[in-house]
């Protein structure tokens, strides 16, 4: 069972996230608070997810990340906003945050989303992922980011792709033939290697080294 923690100053979202994510089996809303109450519940109730307002009145989104994941057990923080151009996505995830979802999520997809933010992938809304990577791939030169990744081995750099690409923990062992427990210890070696706070930090910082490789008819495209 997925405990979740919903943290949101108004209480209709609160609701309507707890009422689309009971219809699933596998997960629990063991909580729905607002920001002020969100670490001590945290705190108490231990969740596996976290789903967190960026900007609430009360209290600062990116200040209850930060505590959150100074937790001795820190739960998975996706960040929730109603802006498709929110200007703290960056600092949010390189705060720790392993994803960032609009409020308007469809209904539908939202337990999907926890399971896969469950299973340590990652989740970014469609309309701010090309923001986010951009960003990234602006924010300097690229060479930095090559040395920093010749500190991995062969294998981890394998692992570092399918992060890149989305897959979970699972996923990416089923991918690779090894078990969830060897994927999570390479995941963990992966983001100390690259001195960074989440998956999210580390797929963007791949990107921009280069690591991964255009699509062949993006490749054409270029070539043309």
């Amino acid at each position: 069972m997925i405990r979740v923690l919903i943290v949101d100053d108004e209480a209709l979202i609160r609701t309507g996230f707890q009422h689309i994510l009971d219809t699933a089996d596998d997960i629990e809303v063991v909580a729905a608070v607002p920001g002020g109450q969100a670490l001590q519940t945290a705190q108490e109730i231990r969740p596996d997810v976290v789903l967190l307002d960026i900007r609430m009145p009360d209290v600062d989104g990116l200040t209850v990340l930060s505590s959150l994941r100074r937790l001795p057990h820190p739960p998975v923080v996706a960040m929730l906003t109603t802006f498709d151009m929110d200007e703290y996505v960056a600092t949010a995830l390189r705060s720790g945050a392993a994803g960032f979802l609009l409020k308007d999520t469809d209904p539908e997809g939202l337990p999907f989303l926890v399971r896969t933010l469950a299973d340590g992938g990652t989740v970014l809304a469609s309309k701010v992922t090309r923001t986010v990577v951009d960003g990234y791939l602006n924010a300097g030169p690229q060479e930095p980011a090559a040395r920093s990744l010749a500190a991995l081995t062969d294998r981890e750099r394998a692992v570092l792709v399918l992060i890149a690409e989305g897959l979970s923990n699972a996923d990416i062992g089923t991918r690779m033939h090894l078990s969830t427990g060897t994927v999570k210890d390479h995941v963990s070696a992966i983001l100390t290697k690259l001195k960074v706070d989440g998956r999210v930090q580390a797929a963007l910082l791949a990107e921009r080294a280069g690591l991964l490789k255009p699509p062949r008819d993006q490749e054409g495209d270029d070539l043309g």
